[in-house]
């Protein structure tokens, strides 16, 4: 499933993640304040998920055309831009986490990511996919209502570190 995307001034290969990018995911996660902090144990589970077109899971990495072959296993591996984690609830679609490096970032790869999670939801007869965001996240709040998503709600010190309130979105698919 490789894709290469092209713009101007960034050539990038979204791909479906494997178990030797887990340490970069992990490290870019960290960089990034907004981002659910998991263990490698929850990336494995959800990586191990992914392994039909009609699986429950879906991870996906997006990396520059310099980094090296996928299947390396290094803690920085260089080119590595983003990642998305999303699962499956019967027919709807949940995004988990999404993390693009701050040197990648309003270049089109989070809605790339975004896209080829809704097309992978409508492909294997998914409904819905919703999320929820920190308030304070206007970028990724503008990226969402670009995507179509509608904010539907609102759940009270939802996250932590610091303590703040979260907007939940969904769009129908």
């Amino acid at each position: 499933m490789p894709k290469c995307l092209r713009r101007s001034d960034l050539n990038v290969r979204l791909r479906r993640a494997n178990s030797t990018d887990i340490p970069a995911t992990i490290e870019l996660e960290l960089q990034s304040s907004s981002a659910a902090h998991w263990t490698r144990e929850q990336y494995e589970s959800r990586i191990a998920a992914t392994n039909s077109e009609r699986s429950e899971s879906l991870v996906l990495v997006v990396e520059g055309e310099d980094a090296p072959p996928s299947g390396i296993a290094i803690s920085a591996r260089a080119g590595f831009l983003a990642f998305l984690v999303a699962r499956g609830v019967d027919k709807e679609w949940e995004l988990e986490n999404i993390v693009v490096a701050e040197n990648a970032r309003r270049r089109g790869i989070g809605f790339q990511l975004l896209r080829e999670l809704i097309e992978h939801a409508k492909r294997v007869g998914g409904t819905a996919v919703f999320l929820e965001v920190r308030e304070s996240n206007q970028a990724a709040r503008g990226l969402y209502h670009k995507m179509g998503f509608v904010e539907v709600g609102k759940r009270n010190r939802y996250y932590s570190n610091p303590s703040e309130d979260a907007i939940f979105c969904r769009i129908t698919l």
